[in-house]
């Protein structure tokens, strides 16, 4: 037998023993210096983020020996495994899930025609499965070298992103560049993670805003952590560390359904349903203007206090939180009085919409704590729209099928009442507190509007004025007004807030609410 024959013919002991140094060399990855190169920036690699998202020893990876098969400009000759894309399927807290690592060792990152065609395998098969999509993004965008077939692979994405909307959780977690068209799949996400520092995401970067409009710009100033969690509203967490990034992901999806057909995971908790919280009635002031923290109440009310706020950075004036109570998820939409006073405004709107949209698409019931003097006036707000953007959140409400439960704490004036989620837009339960102020404006302001020329008219205008306040308040602005015309189904003790949520979502578990026939709504963008 020749030499040819017995390397062709040899041993299936043989090829594997091959296959296992051909996949040792394929986790190793292209260098040792392009591993520390990563390192020196701040910055884990694919692999290291990877293992952190996942339960330990879960991973399975697909297409890990996949090779380009591009020519020109020297590709022919550099055809790395895997070319610059990690792609499988694991566990996180013992439920499946599927993921995608930039590797930016290989290529930066960049996307070419392999490397799209592993995400995409991905994408569809998280979505036949249904299960959650988290996509860990470290890349210098379209791979040049091989031109228009690199932006086809984004179309690709953004087609699954969109297709996948709704049906399964998909996560985007931003630890590198992300640039130019690259930038588009995250925002079509869930949810947006980014990481002080070493991640920025923009569609031009500083030296073209330079170039173009003059301004002078850093990376991290123009597409950084802060700037999108803060500014833009593009980034809905922001960390220091990818450790502390990755671990609130898992805690993410430990919160939610694999998919559209499942109910969010509930299980037992030892915080007891019953629970009476006797500390509400100290943390909410009695007086209407007077300011506090509603995340306050909100860990009073939670199981074991614990929530996991969306947004914190942006839009502060309404809080939109993830949370348990009796150990079933929900998400909380409340107005924030220590910010603006708890005003909706054009970014509070687009915030509290997008959040509400987000937990009805995934079945988890909403709850709504009250307590908003009104939209914010100004030319600026009318200006951009705030009739449009105010309407985003009355739709999304409006369009809600899951358990809708509402609670005024304190003032609930205008049209801001009937938006965040009152009983005339279909919120199932309404319940109020004894402090609650319903109506259609403050009493200083309706009574100066009512009685104007009296006022003007009197010799003792300042009397005159706080005498029909008084009357105003005394006869349509009492607790039971709205109770009496069944605009709220009960007034409570709020130290029992707790256990009358949970016995509301307790009743409401089985709600099914049908919608008529249509392709789509249009929704006021």
């Amino acid at each position: 037998m020749s030499t040819q024959e017995e390397i062709r013919y040899s041993s299936l002991r043989e090829r594997t023993a091959e296959l296992a140094v051909l996949r040792e060399q394929v986790v190793r990855g292209p260098s040792e210096q392009a591993t520390e190169a990563q390192h020196a920036k701040g910055k884990l690699t694919a692999r290291e983020r990877l293992e952190l998202l996942f339960d330990e020893g879960t991973f399975t990876e697909i297409e890990g020996l996949r090779r380009h098969r591009a020519t020109g400009f020297g590709l022919e000759y550099r055809k790395p495994h895997t070319d610059g894309v990690i792609t499988g399927w694991g566990l996180v807290h013992g439920r499946t899930a599927f993921a995608y690592a930039h590797d930016f060792r290989i290529f930066g990152g960049a996307l070419g025609e392999a490397h799209a065609q592993k995400i995409h395998k991905l994408m569809d098969l998280a979505e036949t499965t249904g299960a959650p999509l988290v996509g860990l993004c470290d890349g210098a965008g379209a791979r040049i070298q091989e031109g228009v077939t690199a932006l086809a692979g984004y179309g690709g994405i953004f087609t699954r992103n969109v297709r996948s909307s709704g049906v399964i959780p998909q996560i985007s977690v931003v630890m590198g560049p992300c640039a130019g068209g690259a930038a588009y799949s995250p925002a079509l996400t869930d949810f947006v993670f980014m990481v002080r520092g070493t991640s920025q995401m923009f569609i031009t970067g500083p030296d073209v805003v330079q170039a173009v409009t003059g301004e002078a710009v850093t990376s991290e100033t123009l597409g950084g952590a802060d700037s999108h969690a803060g500014t833009s509203g593009v980034a809905h967490f922001a960390y220091d560390d990818e450790e502390s990034a990755l671990e609130d992901v898992r805690y993410l999806l430990s919160l939610l359904p694999a998919n559209n057909r499942e109910l969010p995971p509930a299980g037992d908790t030892d915080d007891p349903p019953g629970r009476r919280c006797e500390r509400l009635a100290d943390l909410v002031p009695s007086r209407p203007h007077q300011s506090y923290d509603i995340r306050e109440v909100i860990e009073e009310v939670v199981d074991h206090g614990e929530h996991f706020e969306v947004h914190a950075g942006w839009a502060r004036n309404v809080v939109c939180t993830l949370a348990r109570l009796g150990g079933q998820t929900v998400g909380i939409v409340a107005n924030q009085p220590s910010a603006m006073a708890g005003v909706l405004d054009i970014q509070a709107s687009e915030k509290a919409a997008r959040f509400v949209q987000f937990c009805d698409a995934f079945s988890i019931p909403l709850v709504t704590l009250v307590d908003v003097p009104g939209f914010l006036p100004g030319v600026g707000q009318e200006h951009g729209g705030v009739i449009r953007h105010g309407a985003k959140l009355l739709y999304a409400y409006c369009n809600a099928t899951v358990p809708r439960i509402s609670l005024i704490l304190r003032k609930a004036y205008g049209g801001a009442y009937i938006v965040m989620d009152s009983r005339s837009i279909g919120a199932d339960i309404a319940l109020a507190w004894p402090s609650n102020e319903i109506a259609v404006m403050g009493a200083e302001g309706a009574a100066n509007v009512i009685f104007r020329r009296e006022i003007a008219a009197s010799d003792d205008p300042d009397a005159v004025r706080q005498m029909r306040i008084k009357e105003y308040q005394a006869e349509l602005m009492h607790p039971y007004y709205a109770a009496e015309r069944g605009l709220v189904d009960d007034v409570i003790d709020p130290a029992e807030t707790r256990s009358r949520l949970i016995d509301a979502l307790e009743m409401l578990r089985g709600k099914h609410a049908p919608r008529p026939s249509r392709k789509h709504g249009n929704l006021p963008l």
